[in-house]
């Protein structure tokens, strides 16, 4: 896994989400605490270029 995107808010985090789950690619979320709602979205090396793709065309 590799870092993907380090969300600020829980809205843009729900949303990054929401694209990967949509385009089929698997992710985890890591770095998040009760008083912090971000998170870090890894995925797996192989699916970094899709992700990135996905990402961009909902920009």
């Amino acid at each position: 896994m590799v870092k993907f995107y380090d969300a600020r808010s829980e809205a843009e985090l729900a949303r990054v989400e929401a694209v990967l789950k949509q385009g089929g690619v698997e992710y985890f979320v890591t770095g998040r605490a009760k008083e912090d709602v971000s998170g870090e979205i890894e995925v797996a090396e192989e699916d970094l270029p899709r992700a990135e793709e996905l990402l961009l065309k909902t920009k």
